[in-house]
């Protein structure tokens, strides 16, 4: 605990011939090594502590400034050591400021009453009309969000998860607020009830009410220029700039948002972008990105998402207001101009081209393709599984992870195959078949949730799904094969035995976090039953997804084991190595289906306004100088890599199986 003392008569003499003035200068307490060299012009109102002042600060452009207090009113503040304050026109109230930061040039600092500074704030997200308002808080996880938002059946879950937050925003409520060590502050108009975290950058925000920015030494905030944040909760590593509006969000680590965004009522996950365009009442799961002006995320629950311009959809079209909600799963797309009438769900890695009117359900006919033709829906099931798009965004997703705290709230993962996305592959050639039973395998056009499927479309469906259905199954073989080695046939089998029973039936994208629907019963069982705390339920989501891969191949075995019809105990080296074989086959098929794809870019359409002025050589020079050649592109050369390298460890696994067996 830090140690003050009073000022002595000839401090109080030096200070008052600096312009200084204080109600009752017995309720100033500096700090022994201070000295009143370095205050000046100040106003002390109510009880006050400040520290000593021996730092000088290099600011751009080689100026020079030594800590201290200038030129402020400071009313029942507490000022760290080597701290600068100067020109704040109106006044500090009611702060705790930390060492070592930088605050000149704002209007107002203060806390007003008791805040929980954002905490415990209702979010209407997803419906404007009420009915999912979800607590925020300084930990909010996308899990966590997930369960509160859309496990309104379950009242006692709620109940309980909204009793932990509050009692959360009542152990953080105050009536003095907090600005971290290393903060800078400079050309800010108005702070108030605003919990500031260490290494926090505010530059030229406008207004900042009731909201907590939880900055730190590994992933600082910058809140810039024309700012306006209310009711609001700011994580780690985030960047609000360019005159961004928020009220009443959510924003977790490392999203960014830019260049006039409006953000209204909604939440905002790990790495999530937000420019030009507009939120409101939107559960923006990690990777929601929008980047374009005119395009509107409204009503609706996200993941993955890359909204193209003029994105938009509706959730008002009764007349009881805007009630409608919808649901894009994990890794859809919206073209330019894309719109959507809420209800609808669109199935996972779903490319969303047109307008559609007709409240579809896609959700078991992930990977595909959903376009408007003459105001009617068609649908391409599973083509997304060759796109080359598909394949770029699945790569680049972990490698734009901008989280550099080292507690990371949102446990995230990125497989494009898993046992979430598989099931549904499995639901999607049921279906599919069953429509052919049903109206026949001659007929040119089938309708499934008011959408159009051509004859052709189905056919090359059920083939695209089987490729990917069976490259997920020899992953996880392959990877636990290779985990061990075997002196005969029998460990190997022993090694292929599940280690647990977590992990079969149906699993759940809770808004990122991948996992058995079954675990996530079990936990949600504990909150209404039994005292777990938030922190408890957070390291139980950790540990799902640091468990995933034990969990995934629980699931994969089970299903390798209706495939076969038989036990895996049962499984023999004739089984194996031909699931290998098929395993290889699919990768290269697919691979070969995605170097195809990413040919197109280099055809002779894409070559259009290229060497504008000369001839069709020119032209491709232009092209090739610009784009560089098919053969040379990294992602194509990477193809031909993966195809190699998966072709060579299908081969080395099956010699290592045949080893195994002599």
């Amino acid at each position: 605990m830090k140690k003050y003392r009073n000022l002595t008569e000839k401090e109080i003499a030096t200070l008052t011939v600096y312009g200084c003035t204080a109600e009752n200068w017995k309720n100033v307490k500096v700090d022994e090594k201070f000295t009143p060299d370095y205050v000046s012009n100040v106003h002390f109102s109510g009880e006050n502590y400040v520290g000593y002042h021996d730092k000088i600060y290099d600011l751009a452009g080689g100026l020079k400034r030594h800590s201290g207090i200038y030129n402020c009113c400071l009313h029942n503040c507490t000022v760290g050591d080597n701290t600068y304050i100067d020109h704040v026109r109106n006044y500090i109230a009611n702060y705790n400021i930390g060492d070592d930061s930088y605050i000149e040039n704002v209007n107002l600092i203060l806390v007003d009453g008791t805040s929980c500074f954002g905490n415990g704030v209702r979010v209407p997200v997803m419906n404007e009309g009420g009915g999912r308002e979800i607590p925020i808080f300084n930990y909010l996880s996308a899990p966590l969000a997930y369960i509160l938002t859309l496990y309104r059946h379950r009242p006692k879950l709620i109940e309980n998860l909204q009793k932990k937050i509050d009692d959360y925003a009542k152990s953080v409520q105050s009536s003095t607020g907090y600005i971290g060590n290393h903060v800078r502050i400079v050309n800010c108009s108005t702070i108030k009830n605003t919990h500031i975290g260490d290494y926090a950058r505010l530059e030229g925000a406008s207004i900042l009410e009731n909201g907590s920015i939880n900055s730190n030494e590994e992933a600082p905030v910058l809140i810039g220029s024309g700012v306006k944040c209310n009711d609001f909760i700011v994580s780690s590593g985030v960047s609000i700039t360019d005159s961004t509006l928020v009220s009443k969000c959510f924003i977790g680590q490392g999203c960014i948002m830019a260049k006039h965004y409006s953000a209204l009522d909604s939440l905002f996950f790990s790495n999530c972008q937000g420019m030009h365009g507009e939120a409101t009442a939107v559960f923006a799961g990690p990777y929601t990105v929008s980047h374009h002006k005119s395009s509107l995320l409204i009503a609706g629950m996200f993941s993955f998402l890359n909204a193209g311009s003029g994105s938009n959809q509706s959730n008002h079209m009764y007349k009881l207001g805007p009630i409608h909600q919808g649901i894009a799963e994990r890794g859809a797309k919206t073209t330019s101009d894309s719109y959507l009438l809420w209800p609808a769900k669109i199935g996972a890695f779903t490319l969303v081209m047109g307008r559609h009117t007709k409240h579809s359900d896609t959700s078991d006919l992930p990977f595909s393709y959903l376009i408007e033709n003459a105001t009617d829906s068609y649908l391409v099931p599973a083509v997304n599984l060759r796109s080359v798009g598909t394949i770029r965004d699945a790569q680049k997703w972990p490698k734009r992870d901008a989280r550099t705290d080292s507690k990371k709230l949102d446990p995230i993962n990125f497989n494009l195959l898993s046992p979430y996305t598989i099931r549904k592959m499995l639901k999607g050639v049921a279906v599919l078949k069953k429509m052919q039973e049903t109206s026949g395998k001659t007929n040119d056009m089938y309708i499934y949730e008011n959408c159009h499927i051509k004859h052709s479309s189905l056919e090359k469906g059920i083939k695209l799904y089987e490729i990917g259905i069976y490259k997920f199954l020899g992953n996880s073989l392959i990877s636990r094969i290779d985990e061990g080695a075997y002196s005969n046939f029998n460990e190997l089998i022993a090694r292929l035995k599940p280690g647990t029973k977590t992990g079969k039936g149906e699993w759940i994208d809770l808004s990122g976090l991948l996992v058995p629907k079954s675990e996530v019963e079990k936990l949600m069982n504990t909150i209404e039953t039994e005292e777990i705390t938030l922190e408890e339920i957070q390291q139980q989501l950790e540990k799902f997804h640091a468990d995933y891969y034990e969990y995934e191949w629980t699931w994969a075995c089970e299903i390798l084991e209706q495939k076969l019809e038989k036990s895996v105990e049962d499984f023999t080296m004739e089984n194996l190595i031909a699931l290998i074989e098929r395993w290889k086959k699919c990768v290269v098929e697919l691979d070969y289906l995605i170097y195809n794809d990413a040919k197109k870019e280099f055809n002779m359409n894409a070559q259009t306004g290229f060497g504008v002025d000369g001839d069709e050589t020119q032209k491709y020079l232009d092209f090739e100088s610009v784009r560089g050649s098919f053969e040379n592109n990294p992602f194509v050369k990477e193809v031909l890599n993966h195809i190699e390298r998966k072709t060579t460890l299908g081969d080395k696994m099956i010699e290592k199986l045949k080893k195994i067996g002599r």
